[in-house]
């Protein structure tokens, strides 16, 4: 049983709140922090949290709580993440884990130095179908993977810091782009490395020095792409969809809007909150079941807390986090120079030297193997390769049909 502070009483620490709180638990959520007196109040209330203050160092000293959730906006991160090795307590922060690199490499390197344990909050890595997708690839269902994509758009944020430049460190690519990276290094392979980015980036719709829309593909050592689509531009709620391309199959997600649950209203009854990034409370609706769960957030905090227990490193950490602030940094500097841009990881503890797999496979001694197909008539043809001249040519295969008397 682990007894949790929550650094952060706004949106996303409720959401951690309501995983933890709001079904039956054996973790306890003991301190939460928020800078607005009203705000951590009424938080402590909505959850029963016995102790809430508005000084953070007070709140992660505090005896009643064995680790730390950091809920906060992305420039406190790092004097939250200090707070913790000051005292020794191990943590958990939010996506993204840095406003660049650099950031994520000094909070890496102090938990690591410091030994404490730190996991890193990257939900959209916990879903049910994402969990179940990773099985199936781990498992050689679809192959090797040749490309993984993964789209995160909706109508923009809800707090005024995530629009501040400065602030946040960035837009829709720090912000979303982070999940869609992080999915497609699961789906390749974590242990593959991200050699460079290409990126384009605009500020298409709001008035802000950010970037609210963007498109990114990032290549790996091994020949994969992955490819991220981003936008805080588009209508209709939040749209979250992965797409995976093997050797050997495919697979495509739909973990929100259109999952299987519909419903039309004509505005009637109390109204209020649909889902998340909903735009309205009439007209056709697509709710979620379990938003949390959906998320990933109980899966999350699942694994979180049993590495911890048993001591062990838990499935998306620092470095992951790390990693991913390397890749989003290299995807801003190509947004700039219009060229693939190499994503600088001075720390990397993956495989190397790998190199793109041969396209050849051979189908007898003097021809290469293209492609096989069944026609509508149910003849057979065979795509080949001369290995001597290079000649493309067919083989066909006439099926065979009985004769009627």
């Amino acid at each position: 049983m682990a007894n949790i502070c929550i650094l952060g009483g706004g949106f996303i620490g409720r959401f951690y709140a309501e995983s933890l709180c709001g079904r039956r638990s054996k973790d306890n959520v003991t301190v939460v922090f928020s800078r607005s007196e009203a705000s951590v109040a009424r938080f402590a209330t909505d959850y029963s949290v016995p102790h809430h203050f508005t000084d953070m160092e007070a709140a992660v000293q505090h005896p009643g709580a064995d680790l730390v959730v950091i809920a906060l906006p992305n420039y406190q991160h790092e004097e939250a993440v200090h707070l913790c090795v000051k005292h020794k307590k191990a943590v958990l922060c939010t996506k993204p884990l840095g406003r660049n690199a650099a950031e994520a490499l000094r909070m890496m390197q102090a938990c690591e130095e410091a030994g404490i344990f730190a996991g890193y909050l990257e939900d959209l890595c916990y879903t049910p179908k994402f969990l179940k997708s990773l099985s199936s690839i781990k498992s050689g269902a679809i192959g090797r993977i040749l490309w993984a994509k993964s789209r995160e758009t909706h109508p923009g944020p809800h707090s005024d810091w995530f629009w501040d430049l400065n602030f946040a460190g960035g837009g829709a690519i720090l912000d979303m782009g982070c999940h869609c990276v992080e999915i497609s290094r699961n789906f390749i392979g974590k242990d593959v490395k991200p050699v460079e980015v290409m990126c384009w980036a605009d500020t298409q719709v709001k008035p802000i020095d950010a970037e609210d829309h963007a498109i990114g593909l990032v290549k790996y050592e091994n020949g994969a792409i992955g490819q991220f689509e981003v936008s805080w531009t588009f209508r209709g709620g939040m749209d979250l969809r992965d797409e995976v391309m093997g050797t050997e199959g495919t697979i495509w997600l739909n973990s929100w809007l259109r999952t299987g649950f519909e419903m039309f209203t004509s505005g009637a009854g109390d109204g209020g909150y649909v889902v998340e990034k909903a735009e309205s409370s009439s007209g056709w609706q697509f709710p979620v079941g379990d938003e949390a769960h959906e998320l990933g957030y109980t899966n999350m905090f699942i694994d979180m807390f049993d590495a911890f227990e048993k001591g062990q490193e838990p499935s998306e950490t620092f470095y992951d986090g790390y990693v991913v602030n390397a890749i989003i940094d290299a995807a801003y500097k190509s947004a700039k120079t219009k060229l693939w841009e190499p994503v600088d990881l001075p720390i990397w503890r993956g495989l190397t030297g790998l190199s793109k797999p041969s396209v050849y496979q051979e189908y007898d001694q003097d021809h290469w193997f293209i492609k096989e197909e069944i026609l509508p008539n149910g003849d057979k043809k065979v795509i080949v390769k001369k290995k001597a001249s290079g000649e493309i040519l067919e083989i066909e295969t006439l099926k065979t049909t009985k004769s009627h008397e």
